[in-house]
């Protein structure tokens, strides 16, 4: 039934490759247990709530993705979407969880319905690569602040507005031994390098006193604290439709971008280099993103750690779902998650800022009208705390130094209306 369902024999698999491919998938990015929630958590949502939401959400979203696009392809709350859900939205506008988790639910839609309309090639298609990239590094010095201010290596200072913290603390020695440990281990190939950095700091802190042990194996409960929750209509105000699309962007382009990448490791575009069968797995990407929003989690997109299973021979569905089961597995280790200190995820957050900014290399530093927009993007989205404003920021520079250098020509239509829609949120909002 597998083989028939999956077409391992077609995709030159079998279901023993294809379960070790999803375990190794799923090691890769099982950080996201215990990073998403403590990052939503700051908003006031409760831990045990979004660590249940964080699972069936990824659990959900993957086995969509499995059994309706038969992609080797996983899928979670998206790190950086949720980091812009708590100190962007949240903390930094003022806006209250339910809302926000609101405003997730409607880019879900709207990604629905780009999908279904095939509006989301053009879109993509449109952007300048550049600004792709622009928006994956700013991104990434978005987590790197996070992870910085959260192991307590930097600290608010009146004077400059940030400054370093006390470097010689237990808290901040062992955030730095655990990215250390994490960025050797991937560099030397092994599985689950993350997850292993994040709970290796976590037993050196309790070993110093830092962490209280509250036991490993619990039932999963309190999902009703965050289940259907969200503000649908109160996400509706014309001051939210900026986030709303910034949600939407951002997901559009690291879903792509994720599904290609994946695509190319594993030999699976078509003979016209392009993803056969990306309706579906675009559908099955949205669609995820609109139920993780009536869970109680951020965005849930598709995850780049999903090349691990493709590495190790994953080529169907079958690896998602392999992905799926475990994910479900996990909701009964919810006191281990709640045990890991905000120190030992900042590891984590250190990590995968390095992976998204060395995609900085891609740029053309020869071509300043493509380099300074890219700049001005990734530098607003830390020093602002908000993704929005980089994005905005970033697309306004792009249209504005085109036009003045006298390459108006290289701005397509789709660019002048996302820099169109900021400008009208700057001036009016």
């Amino acid at each position: 039934m597998l083989e028939q369902f999956f077409k391992l024999k077609e995709l030159g698999t079998d279901v023993r490759t294809e379960v070790l491919a999803g375990i190794s998938t799923f090691l890769t990015m099982a950080y996201i247990i215990a990073v998403n929630p403590g990052i939503l958590s700051a908003t006031g949502m409760p831990f045990d709530a979004v660590f249940v939401a964080t699972c069936i959400a990824a659990a959900l979203g993957t086995g969509i993705m499995g059994l309706l696009a038969n992609y080797p392809v996983a899928l979670a709350p998206g790190m950086g979407l949720n980091a812009f859900f708590t100190f962007g939205v949240v903390m930094g506008m003022g806006v209250s969880w339910e809302v926000a988790l609101g405003c997730v639910f409607w880019s879900g839609i709207l990604f629905v319905l780009l999908s279904a309309f095939k509006v989301r090639e053009w879109i993509i298609n449109a952007i300048p690569d550049s600004m792709k990239t622009g928006i994956a590094v700013g991104i990434g010095l978005f987590l790197a602040t996070i992870g910085l201010q959260g192991a307590g290596v930097v600290v608010n200072n009146e004077a400059t507005l940030v400054g370093p913290g006390d470097l010689s603390s237990p808290q901040v020695v062992l955030a730095f031994l655990g990215f250390a440990l994490i960025t050797a281990l991937h560099h030397r190939g092994v599985t689950g390098s993350v997850i292993i950095g994040i709970l290796a700091t976590t037993v050196l802190g309790f070993f110093f006193g830092l962490v209280e042990f509250n036991g490993v194996v619990a039932m999963p409960s309190g999902l009703s604290a965050t289940f259907f929750q969200l503000d649908i209509l109160g996400a509706l105000e014309l001051s939210l439709i900026a986030v709303i699309l910034s949600f939407l962007f951002v997901d559009v382009f690291d879903t792509s971008g994720t599904l290609v990448a994946v695509a190319k490791e594993g030999n699976m575009l078509d003979k016209d280099g392009k993803l056969p069968r990306l309706g579906k797995a675009l559908m099955a990407d949205s669609t995820a993103s609109v139920a993780g929003s009536l869970l109680g989690t951020s965005t849930t997109t598709s995850y780049i750690e999903s090349g691990a299973g493709i590495a190790a021979g994953g080529r169907s569905g079958l690896t998602a779902l392999t992905v799926s089961v475990l994910f479900l597995l996990a909701l009964f280790f919810s006191p281990l998650a709640q045990m890991i200190p905000a120190y030992a995820t900042a590891s984590a957050l250190m990590f995968v800022a390095v992976l998204m900014i060395s995609s900085i290399s891609s740029i053309n530093w020869k071509d300043l009208t493509e380099a300074a927009p890219v700049v001005v993007t990734a530098v607003m989205m830390p020093l602002t705390y908000s993704i929005a404003e980089g994005i905005a920021a970033g697309f306004v520079t792009y249209v504005v130094v085109k036009v003045l250098a006298g390459k108006s020509s290289d701005v397509n239509v789709s660019v002048y209306v996302i820099a169109g829609a900021a400008l009208l949120k700057y001036i009016f909002l």
